[in-house]
């Protein structure tokens, strides 16, 4: 944030370049040796590519629903139709064809391995969803800076990473997941609901309770679900249920973004008419769509009175992205009760973990 206001971003590239060098030549990665040919070969490239189109036709979709296009378009409506598709077709591949597939469906077969893939995903889309919006809600509702909003959103950071430490711990000495999961699972949906009736007044106090509540409940519910999966498939599958859990949290994430845009970018559209009337075409037009995600410092310099019209709007459109990701959270704590009555890790997962770690 700091860097946001005083420094160009682009100081960002050489620190990377570093970085990657750091890691290129330092990163201790262990070597089975295999020939490149023969680990191209068996790499599911039909099942990548599939994936990888269906995810972007369906993310496009909703990122340009009555933005870019009217949801009833024939681009938007193509998209999606097939992005779906696609995505039977990967699955098909996947099931018949793959002979070493990216994501292997049988890791999905048991209910509970299924319910904990629904509770991790929806977690980061928790997550996600108050880290992308906060700042923009304390930018454009609060009137702070970038420095300021980026320490607003400490309290979800902070209780985020103590709360995954305590869970780590607390499953390593009893092999016991299901109780954190669901304490983290209430905490989210309370948090998130606390967030709906925020007030327009500025109430530091309140967004923080609200952000560690939160936070704590997101910080709960990332190792538990992925040792859930663990648990109910062979040890064989623990590759491959680590890597389909990064790439659901990172669809996951994605998703949120999007989904979130595309409501608060329709209530300002929708919000826009009485912006005009108040503000004059010419200065509301600032605020239209997603004109108004870049187009927040334009607030600062608006009389007060026209400041006042301006950051009540953003608060209404950003409620309704609190109440859909509330919504998230009360489909989260639906699907957890579809795991089974097996809440220990067997110990061969706790040494593998603590091997991990």
């Amino acid at each position: 944030m700091f860097v946001t206001d005083t420094v160009d971003t682009a100081c960002l590239v050489p620190i990377g370049g570093v970085v990657f060098g750091i890691l290129l030549f330092f990163l201790d990665v262990s070597k089975p040796g295999t020939p490149i040919l023969t680990g191209l070969k068996k790499i599911d490239w039909i099942g990548g590519v599939l994936i990888i189109g269906s995810v972007l036709m369906v993310l496009l979709a909703l990122d340009f629903g009555n933005v870019v296009f009217p949801w009833s378009s024939a681009t938007v409506i193509c998209l999606l139709v097939f992005g779906v598709v696609v995505l039977a077709l990967f699955v098909v591949n996947e099931w018949k064809f793959a002979t070493e597939p990216i994501i292997p469906l049988h890791i999905f077969s048991n209910k509970s391995s299924s319910a904990a893939f629904g509770v991790y995903s929806c977690n980061f889309y928790v997550f996600i969803g108050l880290a992308y919006y906060l700042p923009l809600y304390s930018q454009s509702v609060l009137g702070a800076n970038a420095l300021d909003s980026g320490i607003h959103l400490l309290p979800l950071i902070v209780a985020c990473s103590l709360s995954a430490a305590f869970a780590g711990v607390f499953i390593q000495k009893t092999g016991k997941y299901l109780r954190i999961m669901y304490a983290g699972q209430v905490l989210n949906l309370l948090g998130i609901g606390l967030f709906v009736y925020l007030p327009f007044e500025k109430n530091l106090a309140k967004l923080f309770v609200f952000q560690i509540l939160v936070g704590l409940g997101v910080g709960m519910n990332i190792e538990p679900p992925l040792l859930a999966v663990q648990a109910v498939n062979a040890e064989r599958d623990t590759a491959a249920v680590v890597a389909t859990m990064s790439f659901v949290r990172s669809i996951a994430n994605a998703i949120s973004i999007v989904v979130g845009g595309v409501i608060f970018q329709n209530d300002m559209t929708a919000a826009n008419p009485g912006l005009v009337k108040e503000l004059g075409a010419h200065v509301a037009q600032n605020f239209n769509g997603d004109q108004a995600l870049a187009k927040v410092d334009v607030i600062r310099i608006l009389p007060q009175e026209q400041q006042l019209v301006v950051r009540q709007t953003f608060f209404h459109s950003l409620r309704a992205v609190w109440i859909m990701v509330s919504n998230i959270c009360y489909f989260s704590l639906s699907s957890i009760v579809g795991t089974n009555k097996m809440n220990k890790v067997p110990n061969f997962k706790l040494r593998h973990r603590a091997g991990q770690q």
